[in-house]
């Protein structure tokens, strides 16, 4: 009789044998990193430059919403370039610019003169890099492996975003509450530098060039990549609709922090960077299981119940006042929410062909652009009712839309 046997852990097979995914997969941890310590730094700054205002909720959540306002511009055409030209080439670019940002921004708080509006602007710009460079970075990853093991490439990959999200806000929280403002931005410029360092040593044996530059303008391909998500291939129209529930209804919630921190659980800055770092510990931990043991369910129930899930853990959240309990259920909702991220990358990823990559990967972050909408709302909310009571409506609502998308979105159900 053959004694039972534990099935073979698969969390870093890409990791390991795939020296060119190593070195985006320490690019992308560094350079996610960087953007996590600037979404809390900014939060925070913001609250502090706008103490006693009557908008402080406001300001809070829509500084954080802001950097996503671009993505209606330039993300797109951030995947025609991506399609056009070589992308790893872009990512260095971009990526130095964004320490050149982050830097002249924490000179600019050094010399005591940072305003509000200062804030704001320099979001939108480092925003403008970001909304073009992200799809690039994903879209890269397929070019590092096999097809045969995009999955968990991309499995892995998440860990650099749900990894960076302890680190840089635990640490984060800790500088502003010990050594201000100044150095939070600066270690930003520094984590953006060493991101090119990783990228300019990399190379992608996989990746097959297309022709989009020899099939018309940036315009046409503009146009060719619109109209395969509409005709050609409909999970894309689709998955884009189901992204709303967690990138505009629920994500507001995370701008709330540091808001919710103060006025909710009575604390400060540096529990505020636990608070985000716990984030961290739920997304972790979703990655590290669907990298170990891949996809049990189909992709598209999964998908389905991953909204559901985000939204029922944020309503919980919401009326938790005791820290503890916190900590515990906005870990479960960034598990959720890192499941779906996921299986929606390796979706999409699958799904497109190489030379419409990075247009599909762009225009499936295309909806984040309205994020600052809902943070507006969501801000005003706040600051008319509680950050309790606005955490609860978006939550309800994130229910709602996800109960509707599980009854029309027939072709997202069947995927496998």
């Amino acid at each position: 009789m053959r004694s039972a046997r534990l099935p073979r852990l698969h969390t870093l097979d890409a990791w390991l044998a795939y020296r060119d995914f190593r070195y985006l997969w320490f690019g992308n941890f560094f350079a996610n990193n960087a953007q996590w310590l600037q979404l809390l730094s900014v939060g925070w700054l913001v609250r502090e430059l706008s103490e006693g205002s009557n908008i402080a909720g406001l300001l809070v959540v829509t500084v954080g919403g802001i950097n996503t306002l671009p993505g209606l511009v330039v993300g797109p055409w951030g995947g025609v370039l991506s399609d056009r030209f070589d992308r790893r080439k872009l990512v260095i670019g971009l990526q130095t610019v964004m320490a050149a940002l982050a830097f002249a921004f924490a000179l600019l708080i050094l010399s005591g003169e940072v305003k509000i509006w200062h804030a704001y602007l320099y979001v939108i710009l480092a925003g403008c890099c970001h909304s073009t460079v992200q799809p690039m970075r994903q879209a890269l990853i397929a070019g590092t492996v096999p097809r045969e093991m995009l999955g968990n490439a991309l499995a892995t990959n998440v860990l650099t975003i749900t990894g960076t999200r302890i680190v840089g806000p635990f640490v984060g929280g800790i500088l502003i509450f010990t050594l201000g403002f100044f150095w939070n931005f600066t270690i930003e410029a520094c984590l953006y530098l060493v991101n090119v360092a990783m990228i300019f040593r990399l190379r992608t044996p996989y990746h097959r060039p297309g022709d989009a530059r020899q099939r018309g303008s940036a315009m046409s391909n503009m146009i060719e990549g619109l109209r395969y998500v509409w005709s050609g291939e409909r999970a894309f129209f689709q998955l884009m609709i189901l992204s709303i529930i967690p990138n505009i209804i629920l994500h507001p919630a995370w701008f709330l922090f540091p808001v919710f921190t103060t006025d909710v659980l009575n604390r400060n800055a540096d529990v505020g960077g636990y608070l985000l770092a716990v984030t961290g510990v739920g997304g972790l931990l979703a990655a590290l299981i669907m990298a170990s043991f891949g996809f049990i369910f189909p992709k598209g129930r999964v998908v389905l119940g991953a909204a559901v899930a985000s939204s029922l853990t944020l309503l919980v959240f919401a009326f938790s006042k005791w820290i503890a309990l916190a900590f515990l259920f906005i870990a479960a909702m960034a598990f959720s929410q890192a499941v779906f991220r996921t299986t929606r990358g390796t979706l999409i990823q699958t799904l497109a062909p190489d030379s419409l990559r990075g247009r599909m990967t762009s225009l499936q972050s295309f909806d984040r652009g309205f994020l600052v909408v809902a943070s507006l709302g969501v801000g005003i909310l706040s600051d008319v009712t509680s950050p309790s009571t606005a955490m609860a409506i978006i939550a309800v609502l994130g229910l709602g839309a996800s109960a509707v998308c599980w009854a029309l979105l027939g072709r997202v159900r069947r995927l496998e």
